[in-house]
């Protein structure tokens, strides 16, 4: 699990990978609605 930060609204959010491998993938921020890639958003690994 790591812990990921939205680069527009700056707030921080949960996300659950098995694998490193899994990275590449895209996630949607809960709060504002933008899609930002994972990898380049990891703040720390939980």
């Amino acid at each position: 699990m790591f812990l990921l930060q939205c680069p527009k609204c700056k707030n921080k959010m949960k996300y659950q990978s098995k694998d490193i491998h899994s990275m590449g993938n895209k996630k949607k921020c809960v709060y504002c609605g933008r899609v930002f890639s994972v990898n380049k958003t990891i703040i720390k690994k939980i």
